[in-house]
């Protein structure tokens, strides 16, 4: 086959922009004059142009959020000029916009070509005419204030989110939601080409849509092809046909096929099957196997247009049939390629608060380090974005599964109005269309939060009301997947299911008791009040947690100390310096007081606050996840809120805005181990041991148990031998009360060399007698330019870690307990060499009076 004679496609990235008044500018003046436009990329962020610019101090550092709230309520216009030739014969030439934020207006040389009302919809424009007409162009692209938009809308709103939603009318802008402030980042809504805008050549025919139904069954994959053509120009000399080939992850030739179309065909397609597949897998199961499709459209041995898509051959199934061990309730759980799973997850909102600022290294550093932490799921929450194409194709590679929300989340959607319906309904065409061949999507979910809460309003003002919205996930969105994506399991919200939406019956639970003091929602609708109480609020009642799958809960810490410095810098690390409190968007500020006040007391400086935080949330989110996997596969899931975060503040995440790993990426990377052990302490105070497996083999375990006395002296120990079987979670041990003679002098261990070990204190942090003494430690720098550590337990050490300063860190371990005589040898690197006093060494010490 002949490659097409020109290159098929040319991106259009260097942009200038210019801010004017709304309704002051005009195609025709700024076609060719202004000198106030100052340069931005496309894919860009308009914050960051004027940044760059000198136009504004960084939206992220300091106290800037309220000093660029201006930007919202100017119009922005973005201009570029290219040549471009003339198309041939029979050839056309598109402009394709894939993400335009939000209300745009676009013209090429004063003509206008159209318009957009929605973020998340790709829009094409036919400009052979135009090119026709000259070689040099202009096109320009005007965006609207968002509050311009909707200022004659409204509709009752819930209570308790008011102030949000009334300032911004989030809910009837098909924009990303989280931009106008949550309780986690800022109020920063972008505006600008937050995805890429190219120039498209097209000869003939194309082909516009490719999907990839597959069948799997362990010894034989049926692989569904379809393709629809789009044939523009009129057909004259030899036939148009579809070449596939379909290669294996080697590189080998598994399947192929010719397709021959005929005259008016717009859609074609075949089977391809595929002996001895090699299947698609989380990591723990097996390997993400990939195979390579290869779609030519042909006329005669000329190649017209081509498609490359990665397929993994997989099945995925949701299994909410009744449990059998727990009448009355339902599982919730995935199951892969016939193997039931436990979703070691957490929630992924944008990686900056600058969407279009998002690369494809940050998504491959994020990535890589979920799957560093034993992760097998993300949820793309719905307050965020749908994700660029470089996301989905990294989970693919690395056999992470996407709970894929559709772009709702906490509020009433105002499904009467028929023109927002009709931008939803292209939206979620489009992209269906974009991720549905991506062998990482396992879920697609209409919303986040909104049907619970309106429950949860109806119950508090003892009404029952239609949610606004029920449109739209109960119809529009279930009707274009039965049509666009059958194979693909939909929710319609997140919690949904049971005999209310957040039960623990059925469904997924969000579990918001422990951190936001929600009370729980056991069988009904909602019991008792919202308490914040230190034991209302603590992070063992998880434990009362019965819920099928738990796919949001969390707990607060702060970033790094280095991390706060480098963007509200040295002189506001202070608890009450205004800087600091800025970073806190949850309300009240001083929420985490009552999750600290029992276990660590409260902190006195910003250190303290920095290491009690991250203490609690990373013991807490460990006793969560060890309870929620001990009682698979009743539990079959958990998605912790949240893995990142959009900017430099206080939040629930487990890595920060710069990338450095919190104390609860290190814990829950070892809760997250696919093979885990965990205690358990009963009613009566008897202790088990639980062994979590989550691999399709049994696992042969030697393991001991061993407690200690604080000082280091072992009080007795017992050797075990353990077969642990493969995909469940089994009690393997046990200790009487007596036998335990539980005191806060005391820990638990268990240490194997079959899984990361573990331990069980029996007091508060802050009422154990740890001495003020730091393990020894050795550093020795290596030719890589990183650093062998080296740490030696002198007594029982707790919360022991690492730091420096250059957010690039990386150790191979952190964040853990050492006792008396054991030995950690660690590796740290970083983005360049390491001097053997970058390091401070710190452990956990309770306040003395």
């Amino acid at each position: 086959m002949n490659p097409s004679p020109r290159p098929a496609a040319s991106a259009l990235t260097e942009w200038e922009i210019l801010d004017l008044a709304p309704g002051e500018g005009s195609p025709v003046a700024l076609t060719h004059g202004g000198d106030a436009w100052i340069p931005c990329p496309a894919p860009g962020d308009t914050y960051l142009a004027l940044h760059r610019a000198g136009r504004i101090p960084h939206p992220l550092a300091d106290r800037n959020e309220a000093a660029c709230s201006w930007v919202r309520d100017r119009e922005w216009w973005w201009r570029i000029r290219f040549d471009a030739d003339a198309p041939e014969p029979n050839e056309r030439v598109q402009l394709c916009f894939e993400g335009l934020d939000t209300y745009a207006t676009i013209w090429l040389d004063d003509t206008l070509l159209g318009s957009c009302d929605n973020m998340f919809t790709p829009l094409r424009f036919d400009i052979g005419t135009a090119l026709r007409k000259a070689s040099s162009h202009v096109l320009l692209v005007r965006f609207a204030p968002p509050a311009q938009q909707v200022a004659d809308k409204s509709m009752p709103i819930w209570p308790f989110i008011a102030d949000p939603i009334k300032a911004s009318k989030r809910n009837f802008h098909r924009k990303a939601q989280f931009g106008w402030g949550w309780d986690w980042g800022p109020d920063l809504p972008t505006v600008g080409l937050w995805q890429p805008v190219h120039l498209l050549r097209q000869r003939i025919a194309a082909i516009d849509d490719l999907q990839v139904v597959t069948q799997a069954t362990p010894a034989r994959a049926h692989l569904q092809i379809t393709l629809s053509i789009d044939e523009f120009a009129t057909r004259a000399g030899d036939a148009l046909n579809v070449q596939l080939r379909l290669f294996s992850p080697t590189g080998d030739c598994a399947a192929q096929a010719r397709l021959a179309i005929d005259a008016d065909q717009q859609r074609v397609g075949t089977e391809l099957v595929v002996e001895q597949p090699e299947l698609w897998w989380t990591p723990e199961l097996g390997a993400p196997a990939l195979y390579r499709l290869e779609a030519a459209l042909c006329r005669g041995t000329q190649t017209l247009d081509s498609r490359t898509q990665a397929v993994g051959i997989r099945r995925i199934e949701l299994d909410t049939s009744p449990d059998p061990d727990e009448p009355g309730c339902d599982f919730f759980r995935f199951v892969l390629n016939g193997v039931p799973l436990f979703a070691r997850g957490v929630n992924w909102i944008p990686a900056s608060s600058f969407v279009g600022a998002v690369t494809v290294q940050d998504y491959e550093s994020l990535l890589r380090s979920a799957i560093d932490a034993n992760i097998n799921m993300l949820r793309v929450w719905g307050g965020g974005v749908y994700e660029a194409d470089a996301f989905y194709d990294a989970c693919d590679r690395l056999g992470l599964l996407v709970w894929q929300d559709f772009m709702f989340a906490c509020a009433p959607y105002p499904d009467h109005d028929a023109d927002l319906v009709g931008s939803v309904r292209r939206e979620v065409d489009a992209q269906v269309r974009r991720l549905r061949h991506h062998p990482c999507l396992a879920l697609w979910c209409g919303n986040n939060e909104g049907q619970a809460v309106h429950q949860l309003v109806d119950r508090l003002s003892g009404t029952k009301t239609r949610y606004p919205g029920d449109l739209i996930f109960e119809t529009l969105i279930p009707d274009a997947l039965r049509q666009l994506d059958p194979a693909t399991p939909y929710r319609p919200g997140s919690p949904y299911g049971g005999p209310s939406h957040n039960s623990m019956r059925a469904g997924d639970v969000h579990n918001w008791t422990v951190w936001h003091g929600l009370p729980p929602v056991p069988d009904e609708l909602p019991v008792g009040g919202f308490d914040h109480s230190p034991a209302a609020v603590a992070y063992t009642r998880y434990a009362e947690d019965k819920a099928r799958f738990v796919s949001e809960f969390g707990i607060q810490a702060a970033p790094a100390r280095a991390t706060l410095e480098r963007w509200i810098g040295h002189e506001a690390l202070a608890l009450d310096s205004a800087a600091f409190l800025d970073r806190i968007k949850d309300r009240p500020k001083n929420k985490v007081n009552a999750m600290l006040l029992p276990v660590t007391g409260l902190p006195g400086n910003l250190d303290e606050y920095v290491d009690y935080t991250q203490l609690v949330q990373a013991e807490g989110l460990k006793f969560g996840v060890e309870h929620y996997r001990r009682r698979k596969p009743h539990c079959s899931g958990t998605l912790i809120w949240q893995y990142n975060d959009c900017w430099p503040g206080i939040s629930w995440s487990l890595v920060d805005h710069d990338g450095v790993r919190k104390a609860s990426w290190f814990y829950v990377a070892r809760a997250y181990a696919p093979l885990m052990a965990s205690f358990k302490t009963l009613d009566n105070g008897d202790v088990e041991l639980w062994i979590s497996n989550d691999r399709q083999a049994p696992a042969q375990i030697d393991a001991t148990v061993t407690m200690l006395h604080l000082n280091g002296e072992p009080l007795w120990r017992e050797s075990l031998s353990i077969n642990a079987g493969a995909n469940q979670s089994v009690a393997v041990w046990r200790a009487d009360a007596a036998t335990i003679a539980a005191s806060p002098d005391r820990v638990l261990t268990v240490r194997s060399p079959n899984f990361a070990g573990n331990r069980l204190l029996f007091a508060a942090f802050k009422d154990l007698p740890l001495a003020d003494e730091l393990p020894q430690m050795q550093i020795e720098a290596l030719d890589d330019g990183g650093l062998a550590v080296t740490l030696r337990g002198t007594r029982y050490h707790s919360f022991v870690h690492l730091q420096g300063d250059d957010a690039s860190l990386r150790y191979s371990d952190n964040y853990f307990d050492l006792q008396a005589g054991e030995v950690r040898s660690l590796h740290v690197t970083a983005d360049q060499p390491l001097r053997t006093d970058a390091l401070r060494l710190r452990a956990f010490h309770p306040k003395t009076a």
